[in-house]
């Protein structure tokens, strides 16, 4: 583990340090903090976000799906392309949720992994 990988959330270990993460856990962290992250949150940075989170109240359809996942595809490349390599991104939306699945490969391990986030408006 590098002194980058700090477990998100923020927290302690047994001994009181700050919590780190495995690198697998670690980029699935990043990846929920940047998808749920809306743009303007975070200083210094004020286009960092996928716009998930403000999408989640407008009316559900098929359009707010690709929209999204056009949204999240750019951020995803942007902030984490040089990380992992996006194999592919699936959004869909019933009722009042959206479920985006995840499938990427970790570039310094060659590792596939996948990942799946479910909102709720």
């Amino acid at each position: 583990m590098s002194a980058t990988d700090i477990a998100w959330p923020y927290g302690f270990d047994a001994a009181g340090r700050t919590a780190r993460a495995a690198p697998e856990a670690h980029i699935r962290q990043m990846l929920e903090q940047l998808l749920f992250t809306n743009a303007g949150e975070r200083v210094n940075r004020p286009d960092f976000g996928s716009g998930l989170l403000q999408l989640v109240f407008a009316p559900n359809s098929p359009e707010l799906a690709t929209a999204l996942q056009f949204n999240m595809r750019a951020a995803i490349q942007r902030y984490l392309g040089d990380l992992i390599d996006l194999s592919a991104l699936e959004v869909s939306s019933e009722d009042s949720t959206i479920r985006i699945n995840l499938r990427y490969v970790i570039r310094a391990t060659g590792t596939a992994q996948a990942a799946q986030f479910v909102q709720q408006g």
